[in-house]
């Protein structure tokens, strides 16, 4: 793993735990489809890491599941976990400072662009 690979998976999870911290959405939405767009990954692999991530406390018996068939990525899941915990606190420093009705609209324009990508995308 190169430091290139490193850093892209820092930027994910950063991005990761701000949006899961600014709009209360579960890393996954943000997760799952980087790690299959950016890295290639199949979409079990992907929400495997995915759970690793979210391991403690609340997915590890998803992820003992994921693991024995050899769908997690260890090494990426920690790199994102790392960077996701300041991405969360920066995410809900922001998210908290908005009216609830842009925080709403904020909210449902992500989960379009996400649909739309994931819908029409390879």
């Amino acid at each position: 793993m190169g430091i290139n690979e490193i850093l892209q998976l820092g930027i994910i999870g950063l991005i990761a735990g701000i949006v899961g911290g600014a709009l209360g959405v579960g890393g996954g939405i943000v997760l799952i489809p980087a790690l299959a767009m950016f890295f290639g990954m199949s979409q079990h692999m992907a929400q495997g890491t995915s759970i690793a991530i979210l391991l403690p406390p609340t997915g590890i018996l998803a992820a003992m599941t994921y693991h024995k068939q050899g769908f997690i990525n260890w090494k990426y899941a920690f790199i994102i976990m790392i960077v996701f915990v300041l991405g969360a606190w920066i995410g809900a420093k922001f998210s908290v400072s908005l009216p609830d009705k842009t925080l709403k609209k904020v909210f449902a324009i992500y989960l379009v662009i996400v649909g739309v990508k994931m819908f029409f995308g390879k």
